[in-house]
């Protein structure tokens, strides 16, 4: 396409555009809603997404050894173990570290277990194990049971399988919605522009008369529906941007010293803008090309 055709086109839509003053506010505010309902379940999916991935990470298996085992056994068991293709890190923690981590728990009541120290420690060594990938918790867990030498295996059995199935189902809800909300965003666009179209059909007939080809007459109607796209983009932008920084500066200081955070506010904001600015250009382009391909038809 020459320079001085494209300019032409691009003049054309903007003129366009504030000529059908009242469809064109329609437009965009359709453009704009849509596009902030999704950037709101963006954020929202995303840093659950986060949370969710920060507990499943936080998933491990304590495995107790039996404390008829000497060292010898508990070498043997931890080399079985290590040849376990699904596991990603084994913490050995004695039966006195084992202690430690109980007396901490209770706070100032845990001194009633100090006396232990100087008794016989009742407590097992232990082994903490993650794997590669939290999904694989129970079915390590279940195998590691089988195993010589493993007094119990804990890893919040029955717990654990109920978080796996919310998070995914969490993560399943969030992607339908956003995807409902697009295919509506598309379909308010085209029939929104279908109206301003409609008013033009005789133009339209006119050019197609006067053997304008049909890529001549959609460049138009292609470069306003980018405008609309990009103009419903602003307002969204910017009121996600704003809230979210407010939101991550109050709540992420209150979640310091826990495993849970939030997604940082950059550069997860520029994914967020460069996500609603394409998706703003997309439904506005697609809806344009979708309500003049009719008229076309002659």
């Amino acid at each position: 396409m020459k320079i001085r055709t494209l300019g032409r086109h691009i003049k054309e839509s903007g003129k366009s555009i504030a000529r059908n003053g009242w469809m064109t506010f329609a437009s965009i505010s359709a453009v704009t809603v849509t596009l902030l309902l999704v950037g709101v379940f963006y954020v929202i999916l995303m840093n659950l997404n986060e949370v969710a991935t920060s507990i499943e990470k936080d998933v491990s298996i304590k495995v107790l050894v039996d404390t008829t085992a000497g060292e010898t056994e508990r070498e043997d068991l931890l080399n079985k173990l290590k040849k376990m293709d699904k596991i990603e890190s084994i913490i050995f923690s004695s039966k006195e570290q084992e202690l430690d981590e109980l007396i901490t728990s209770f706070g100032d009541e845990g001194d009633l277990f100090k006396e232990l120290y100087e008794e016989r420690n009742p407590l097992n060594d232990a082994f903490i194990i993650k794997t590669k990938d939290p999904i694989d918790t129970m079915e390590v867990a279940k195998q590691i049971e089988t195993f010589d030498y493993v007094y119990k295996v804990n890893y919040g059995k029955g717990e654990v399988e109920k978080l796996f199935n919310v998070i995914d189902a969490s993560r399943n809800v969030g992607l339908a919605l956003i995807i409902g909300l697009l295919f509506t965003a598309i379909f308010l666009i085209s029939n929104t522009i279908k109206i301003t179209i409609n008013s033009r059909r005789k133009e339209i007939e006119i050019m197609r008369l006067v053997g304008a080809t049909n890529g001549f007459i959609r460049w138009p109607f292609f470069l306003e529906g980018l405008w609309l796209g990009i103009l419903g983009s602003i307002i969204p932008i910017t009121l996600i941007a704003f809230l979210y920084k407010e939101v991550y500066s109050y709540i992420q200081p209150k979640l310091e010293g826990h495993f849970i955070r939030l997604l940082e506010f950059t550069p997860f904001i520029y994914e967020v803008s460069g996500l609603i600015l394409g998706l703003g250009c997309l439904i506005g382009t697609l809806g344009s090309l979708l309500s003049v391909r009719k008229f076309l038809k002659v």
